[in-house]
């Protein structure tokens, strides 16, 4: 089966040809970073209008890539969210016109569960259950995978995803945005003993997050604690390197200090590492010292991309077969809102939280 995916939850315009869920026969992405770099992060407005100009060439150039025709595609996958509004409508509007147009199929699928599918996608052999773990811009979250498209969540941030802290961080650095990026390539020349850090804590749920805290530690590390210009820490090359270097494994270490004893109190067989933030090749090596099986996405799909729409697109379909014509987009959404579960397969322990773009 031929499933074209199609991703615009938020300043990635993305599509893709994959075959029966696995075999990636193209992925074209068109990054609006550049333009949204000004701001500090993405504008919402921008980033739907630039939706409208890059979708029909990204979805030719997607065909193209793949060698086939449109009425080769036996299926089409949308993002239904969550995300962007202006965006979202965006790409599920698209969806809609080609599946009425090519009287074809279409599904809608949950973009942060084709974060989790990106790490399971190229495996021939999933072990379940299993940690899924996403570290977006957007969401950081941990959840017992069951089986595709059946989670519990574990924890989740309570504030600042960690994607956006070190965006947030970044800009305190006077580094590029996207942050992510900037502090891994800093801190790559600075020592993460530097500076005496720390993740937060969060007294209800031991696998929740807390970043903000984090964040303000950097601040007032940088400008005291009036927040006067000129405090207690110049800002040289050294100091910006040391600093993101510490940022860096005080965050990570506390995800993988959550995820090691969750997959533990869980009895997970394996652990799934998705979202933009799991390209960090610092993250990886950390946690290539747990004694797991670790997955990650394969080059490319560790940030927004349409693969992991179409691949998970495959699976949704063969459950629960086409998405009606009137799917709106969801801002908000549970995670297991691509598949409709029994009660028997969650634990009904802890409900599960919507999740939506943060901050």
């Amino acid at each position: 089966m031929y499933v074209l995916g199609i991703e615009t939850t938020c300043d990635e315009t993305a599509a893709s040809v994959v075959q029966d869920g696995k075999v990636i026969l193209s992925n074209v992405i068109a990054s609006q970073a550049h333009l949204h770099e000004k701001f500090g992060g993405v504008f919402p407005e921008l980033a739907s209008r630039q939706h409208v100009l890059a979708l029909q060439g990204t979805l030719q150039a997607a065909l193209i890539e793949a060698g086939i025709q449109s009425q080769e595609i036996d299926l089409i996958s949308v993002a239904k969210g969550p995300g962007l509004i202006g965006p979202l409508l965006i790409g599920l509007h698209a969806a809609k016109a080609l599946s009425f147009a090519w009287e074809k199929p279409f599904v809608g699928v949950n973009h942060v569960e084709a974060h989790l599918y990106a790490a399971m996608m190229p495996s021939s052999s999933l072990l379940f259950p299993g940690l899924g773990i996403v570290l977006s811009g957007g969401h950081t979250f941990l959840a017992l995978i069951h089986d595709i498209g059946s989670y519990e969540m574990i924890g989740t941030t309570v504030d600042d995803a960690l994607g956006e802290a070190l965006d947030k961080i970044a800009q305190l650095l006077d580094l590029s945005y996207p942050g992510g990026p900037a502090i891994e390539l800093l801190a790559q020349q600075g020592n993460p003993s530097s500076f005496s850090l720390k993740a937060g804590k969060v007294k209800n749920n031991p696998f929740d997050f807390s970043f903000s805290g984090l964040k303000t530690n950097v601040f007032y590390t940088i400008y005291g604690q009036n927040g006067g210009k000129n405090g207690p820490c110049p800002l040289n090359n050294a100091v910006k390197a040391d600093l993101a270097a510490s940022v860096q494994d005080v965050a990570f270490k506390d995800i993988i200090s959550k995820a090691e004893r969750a997959a533990k109190a869980f009895g997970c067989k394996a652990i799934y590492v998705g979202g933009g933030v799991s390209q960090n090749q610092r993250l990886r090596e950390l946690f290539s010292r747990i004694d797991l099986p670790i997955f990650w996405p394969p080059k490319g799909l560790s940030l927004d991309n349409a693969a992991m729409i179409a691949g998970l697109g495959y699976h949704v379909f063969q459950k629960l077969g086409p998405s009606p014509l009137s799917l709106e987009p969801m801002t908000r959404i549970s995670l297991n809102s691509s598949m409709e579960l029994s009660a028997d397969n969650l634990s009904p322990k802890k409900p599960m939280p919507s999740l939506g773009l943060l901050g």
